[in-house]
């Protein structure tokens, strides 16, 4: 990105706003446990969660990243403020502290194949919208369709590329006309049932048309089976399938792919590349467990890429066969030492666990 900024460019790379969990994750589990029984878990993890999982991701990348939030002002809001501000670089100047609040908790349970959470927390005592209006100014903003919107005008007034995403919804309904704020934005991300619910299509490919009419980037994931995505100011249209991995903990895994996406736009990267590095970074995360902390780092792609490089050199064909659709991450991929990332623990300490790559 040092390459594409210039002094008149905005202080923020991207700004995001929503809540901020505490998450506790139980992973090694073959099964969810049954009324009245107890089972261990071979592995659990502590980390930020919610839009801590987006933030943190695209603070990984690189992206001058900040944050709206609220937080409480118990031991885990202390935790979650050093780890995202002091550790991940994340600027929390419009985010605030609200005495007598205690912060938001979900712990989540990765076991057959998927992950299963319960979560408890109340309204913020005030809403998030007065200080979105104080927050520095970014070139792109990612949003949620079922959060405020009365903000997201302002915003692309101000000259930021909104990136919006959508959650499930619970109703049924998928109303066409909960999609009217995306008037004001410039891409859509979400996966392929909701793309495909909204639009009232039978296929992630029909889905993806239908909101590109929508939106200048249109994006659908589909988990294992890959991304579509249009892009009406470039023309391009691009399928990227997914990068095959043995995934441990799916939390998270669509943030990154968000996040990366954002990247890729602000970098002016083809479509296709886009894709494919956001289905890496995805892949990547899948990995580890923890959601925010699950994110990879700069160090984390250079691993997998010269790691890559050396099986295909060796001779390995199927390496080969991955290496050539990445070959632009010979130009983007640091040749030099990264800081070390912090991975999701059992403890909460304030002293970061990360070392040198």
């Amino acid at each position: 990105m040092a390459s594409r900024r210039s002094p008149e460019d905005p202080p923020l790379d991207v700004l995001l706003s929503g809540t901020v969990f505490f998450d506790i994750v139980f992973t090694g589990m073959e099964r969810l446990p049954r009324p009245g029984e107890e089972l261990w878990s071979k592995g659990m993890g502590s980390s930020p969660g919610g839009i801590a999982n987006l933030a943190t991701a695209a603070a990984r990348l690189g992206l001058r990243t900040g944050l709206v939030a609220g937080f409480g002002d118990d031991a885990y809001a202390d935790w979650m403020w050093h780890t995202m501000a002091e550790e991940e670089g994340i600027d929390l100047s419009a985010s605030r502290r609200f005495t007598d609040f205690h912060s938001p908790l979900t712990v989540s349970i990765a076991a057959e194949g998927d992950r299963a959470m319960a979560t408890h927390g109340h309204d913020l005592p005030e809403p998030l919208s007065a200080l979105i209006a104080g927050a520095p100014a970014a070139r792109a903003a990612v949003v949620d369709l079922a959060g405020e919107t009365s903000w997201w005008a302002e915003l692309a007034q101000r000259g930021s590329l909104v990136f919006a995403d959508i959650g499930f919804d619970e109703t049924g309904r998928w109303d066409a006309a909960d999609l009217a704020p995306l008037a004001h934005c410039h891409a859509f991300t979400p996966n392929a049932l909701e793309a495909m619910a909204y639009t009232r299509t039978d296929s992630p490919d029909r889905a993806v048309r239908e909101l590109a009419e929508k939106v200048p980037l249109a994006v659908v994931t589909d988990g294992a089976t890959g991304s579509y995505a249009i892009d009406g100011s470039t023309g391009e249209e691009a399928y990227c399938p997914a990068v095959p991995v043995t995934a441990i903990d799916t939390t998270g895994a669509g943030d990154v792919f968000a996040a990366a996406i954002v990247l890729g736009t602000l970098a002016d990267w083809p479509l296709e590349q886009r894709l494919k590095f956001a289905s890496l970074c995805s892949a990547l995360a899948v990995q580890q467990f923890g959601g925010s902390l699950a994110a990879p780092g700069w160090g984390d792609i250079a691993d997998w890429w010269h790691s890559l490089s050396r099986a295909s050199d060796d001779g390995d064909l199927r390496a080969a066969y991955t290496r050539g659709p990445y070959r632009f991450l010979d130009g983007v991929v640091p040749d030099h030492p990264v800081q070390g990332r912090r991975r999701a623990q059992g403890t909460f300490a304030l002293r970061s666990d990360a070392g040198d790559h």
